[in-house]
């Protein structure tokens, strides 16, 4: 077949699988959007591209597929950087194309001219930018494998306009073979062996899981090491859903804004066995007092994580689904009732609390748990909502929690939840926000209602950035500089889009409230105006 660029783009991406493009049309990707018009192919047209990118990872996380998302040149790629930034931190596969000027007029500051391969180089897994028709079809194919192998993350594709509107023969490309590239599945056998006699010698073990329990697929795996050697687990916040919130070795999440009782643990453990997590500094604190007395196993699939940020006494590349396999197959079970015993009594001793007088947001994510039956698909914003959402509901199932962990992006939750919607129709979807970070990507109702997805916000409205104030008021003697907002009516706001809002005041409305925004078609503003 004799094909243009933009029309080999659209056949790649059928070979690819995908369904859904999330993007924002421009001049240099006119061929592109041509070859989509009769393509098979779903497009969701969002309203800034920023949102298009975090609309395509909500959608990867969601199904674990790479999310795909479409800008054009200059500005409309650039755009794009903060989501591809927020993947690339999060180890999400998402594919990005942009357009490009003309191959002739790069270099020349044309107009909607930008070296958008040279600024994502550090934020992304890899990128191309195609000068030749011939080579698309081979590059988009690279890019898929790239996106979806090893540790999975974002890879871009420049397409000047000339490449995308141009004809050839479209030849399908052959198995992808990059003697660079070489992600390493399978574990040794002998340090899966040294793992396992680490193990065996502990007598407070404690499992720390991360987001690649998540991406690679090995929830059940780890619940069964958990119950075989009976060691209670805490995750990250990438991680949380790859362990059940209610089994009874759950210690939720630790760090920072994690249980007081999961930090206890990791505190007197003595085998402190790592899975698909990074030790980030939100994890740690002072990295020299992190699990001081413990023996670390690290388990992960990136060989550049091993001893960046801690020492580890025992190093197991490889995916983590296939490292646990082998794990449960030379382990023996174990019992450590006192140790058990002691971090039931810290669970209960020290539990999560807060106030119940007056509209708290803790109770609020509580009700929207209890409402949902702990079965909705939840995105969050970034600061307090964030951090209440993972403390608050209990996640059971992995791909269900969705949230900006590594980059922090205010502005993600919504069009992420948009992408969420879009990938899981049937699903409740709910982004938990607050009133600054919902102003971010405010546009993107237009998006929701254009496409009919029944996303439904949950608006902390506090009339602070609260995260921000709250370090502000520990750290800077009550010096509030510049995080009190003059919000707008979000409720107006949502009905000038289209949707539905709804202002709640008094704990006695918020069940209703939630109920009425389930029961309804419409995406659903709930502005909740809690205590300050």
């Amino acid at each position: 077949m004799r094909l243009t660029g933009g029309e080999i783009l659209v056949e790649s991406l059928k070979k690819e699988g995908v369904d859904t493009v999330f993007g924002y049309p421009g001049g240099a990707v006119l061929p592109i959007y041509d070859a989509l018009y009769d393509a098979d192919i779903r497009h969701i047209l969002t309203r800034h591209e920023q949102a298009a990118a975090h609309a395509a990872d909500g959608y990867a996380r969601a199904t674990g597929r790479p999310g795909v998302c479409l800008a054009t040149s200059g500005p409309g790629a650039t755009n794009l950087v903060t989501g591809i930034a927020t993947a690339f931190m999060d180890s999400s596969p998402l594919v990005a194309f942009t357009g490009q000027v003309p191959t002739a007029l790069i270099g020349r500051d044309s107009f909607q001219e930008a070296d958008i391969t040279g600024i994502t180089l550090p934020i992304t897994k890899h990128n191309y930018i195609v000068k030749d028709v011939k080579e698309l079809a081979r590059t988009i194919k690279e890019a898929f494998y790239i996106a979806t192998t090893g540790r999975p993350g974002p890879v871009l594709v420049d397409i000047p306009r000339d490449v995308s509107g141009a004809q050839c023969d479209y030849v399908e490309p052959g198995p992808v073979d990059l003697p660079g590239y070489r992600p390493v599945l399978d574990p040794d056998p002998e340090q899966v062996l040294a793992a396992a006699r680490l193990i065996a010698t502990a007598e407070r073990p404690v499992i720390y899981a991360g987001g690649g329990v998540i991406s690679s697929g090995a929830s059940e795996e780890l619940r069964q090491l958990a119950e075989l050697i009976m060691a209670p687990v805490t995750t990250t916040l990438m991680g949380i859903g790859g362990f059940p919130g209610n089994h009874p070795l759950s210690l939720g999440m630790l760090g920072m804004h994690g249980t007081r009782y999961a930090n206890y643990a990791v505190c007197e453990c003595d085998v402190l066995i790592a899975i698909g997590a990074r030790f980030d500094d939100r994890v740690t604190g002072k990295v020299e007092t992190f699990a001081p007395g413990a023996k670390i196993i690290h388990i992960d699939i990136d060989p550049a994580e091993m001893g960046k940020n801690v020492r580890v006494d025992v190093a197991v590349i490889g995916d983590v689904r296939r490292v646990l396999q082998a794990l449960l197959r030379v382990l023996q079970s174990a019992s450590h009732p006192a140790w058990i015993e002691k971090v039931e009594k810290w669970r209960k001793e020290y539990p999560l609390r807060y106030e119940e007088t007056g509209l708290k947001p803790q109770f609020i994510i509580r009700e929207i748990y209890h409402v949902t039956e702990g079965q909705a698909r939840i995105t969050t914003e970034v600061g307090q909502n964030q951090m209440w959402a993972a403390q608050f509901y209990t996640f059971t199932r992995p791909r269900t929690f969705i949230s900006s962990g590594g980059l922090g992006t205010m502005g993600f939750g919504f069009p992420a939840a948009i992408g969420v919607q879009v990938a899981c129709p049937g699903e409740v979807v709910f982004d938990i926000a607050g009133d600054g970070s919902i102003q971010m990507n405010i546009q993107e109702l237009a998006t929701a209602v254009s496409y009919d997805l029944p996303v439904n916000v949950a608006i902390l409205n506090n009339g602070f950035l609260g995260m921000v104030r709250q370090w502000q008021e520990l750290f800077f003697r009550r010096r509030y500089s510049y995080t009190e907002l003059y919000n707008p009516d979000f409720v107006r706001v949502a009905e000038a889009y289209d949707a539905e809002g709804i202002r709640v005041t008094k704990a006695r409305e918020v069940r209703p409230a939630l109920e009425q925004a389930i029961a309804s078609p419409k995406p659903v503003f709930i502005d909740f105006i809690i205590d300050r």
